[in-house]
């Protein structure tokens, strides 16, 4: 049972250093080559990344993977971030679907034959790596050749590499396959993927046993967005400690002008 989103609390904001900030997927080229194109003009850090606070004191990364990525090719120190609490009720975990579009199946089902580490079988099963629903055609499962973390994410970002390089990908949440054909005409494959706990995404980035991108859905009711630092004010050669003291007196500025407003409802957005 989830909170009330209502009643969430104000976010945690920090900044930390690039290297204490575990990934548990890979980050996505096509999307992070532009992203630091963007970042490099940029004159204001607009959305933070998510994390989640270790016992050792560093952070796995929930969200945000090609923002933390591309701020290490350009060479920062350090990253304003979200810091959230993986237990809190505020937290939902989830997974995206992937639409694939613009190829065809049986050059999909070729690729994925051609992988040694993967084993395709007629039906639905739930202890497969992901499932695949052609449209029109059948459900396939999809296995790994060994059943440890590395072994079943590794095949998993195999899957996801041979789509990913030939055809269109659309992530989605939606799983009603009515409705995904409906909004996007041009797919002819659901790739949907297993449930994940907190803990599997602490392992994988402890571990480095990587998810491929855009797999995990991380929802956090009370998500800081359109935040606005001065990015001069993380580029500049001074202490951790002294830009996190600096940050906090920006923060108190910001709502002694009532600039931080909440907005409770569920929103669908259309431009990014």
């Amino acid at each position: 049972m989830f909170a009330n989103p209502i009643s969430a609390p104000p976010p945690t904001l920090r900044i930390v250093h690039v290297n204490d900030i575990l990934p548990h997927e890979k980050s996505d080229v096509q999307r992070s080559q532009p992203l630091m194109a963007r970042i490099r003009r940029a004159e204001y850090f607009t959305n933070p990344p998510l994390v989640g606070e270790l016992p050792d004191g560093r952070f796995v990364l929930m969200d945000g993977s090609n923002r933390h990525v591309s701020m290490i090719m350009l060479g920062f120190e350090h990253i304003l971030a979200q810091v959230v609490d993986y237990e809190s009720d505020f937290v939902e975990l989830g997974v995206w679907q992937h639409i694939v579009a613009d190829w065809n199946s049986q050059a999909l089902l070729a690729k994925l034959q051609e992988v040694e580490q993967v084993e395709l079988r007629d039906g639905w099963d739930s202890t497969a790596v992901a499932q695949i629903l052609l449209r029109d055609g059948p459900v396939l499962s999809i296995h790994a050749g060994a059943d440890g973390l590395h072994e079943r994410n590794s095949t998993l970002r195999q899957v996801v590499a041979h789509y990913h390089n030939h055809a269109t990908l659309y992530r989605t949440p939606l799983t009603d396959p009515g409705q995904i054909w409906s909004l996007f005409p041009s797919g002819f494959a659901l790739v949907m993927f297993p449930s994940y706990e907190p803990q599997d995404i602490i392992d994988a980035a402890l571990q480095r046993a990587y998810l491929p991108p855009g797999v995990s859905r991380h929802i956090i009711h009370g998500r800081a967005l359109n935040v606005n630092y001065p990015m001069d004010r993380l580029r500049a050669s001074l202490p951790l400690e002294q830009k996190n003291q600096q940050f906090q007196d920006w923060m108190r500025e910001q709502y002694a002008k009532r600039s931080v407003r909440f907005y409770a409802e569920s929103t669908f957005q259309f431009a990014e």
